[in-house]
């Protein structure tokens, strides 16, 4: 994976162990944050579309999850199949690819996965962070495909 490098940020992905699992997601943490020791997390969670990154604040383990759903869901289904349970994640957050009228208002459609995202979130005790001023995540780069919102937060 190509990944632009930058000194005032610290880069945290996953070490695949072949070719064919390289990862597909990423963190950028500021060097400023970098007092709050963070640290990836393999032996929990491993796998090339889910990056489980910790870091403490006053002795306290506390988790970051970034995830990567691809059009298969493989993450999503992966995370409820293994039930995993960590306790102190704050953020769950990522590309969810998912459409759904509960995040995006112009969208008329309801979709299953999107009831399993939020079993998965609830299972970590986080609800769907929704924007005072909605609008889009993902912006079409053809003119006649609509904006997205399939970029989201649970906290």
């Amino acid at each position: 994976m190509e990944t632009t490098h930058h000194s005032n940020w610290l880069l945290s992905a996953r070490t695949p162990s072949d070719r064919s699992d390289s990862s597909r997601v990423i963190a950028y943490i500021n060097i400023c944050l970098s007092s709050f020791r963070f640290f990836l997390y393999n032996d929990i969670i491993n796998h090339r579309n889910i990056l489980l990154i910790s870091f403490l604040n006053d002795y306290v383990c506390y988790y970051i999850m970034n995830i990567y759903s691809d059009s298969s869901h493989i993450a999503l289904k992966y995370l409820k199949d293994t039930e995993v349970n960590i306790d102190n994640t704050l953020v769950i957050t990522g590309d969810f690819n998912i459409r759904d009228s509960l995040w995006n208002i112009s969208f008329p459609h309801h979709s299953s996965i999107s009831n399993d995202l939020i079993i998965i979130a609830d299972s970590f005790n986080l609800a769907l962070l929704t924007p005072t001023n909605s609008c889009p995540t993902r912006y079409s780069d053809t003119v006649r495909e609509v904006n997205l919102v399939i970029n989201l937060m649970f906290l």
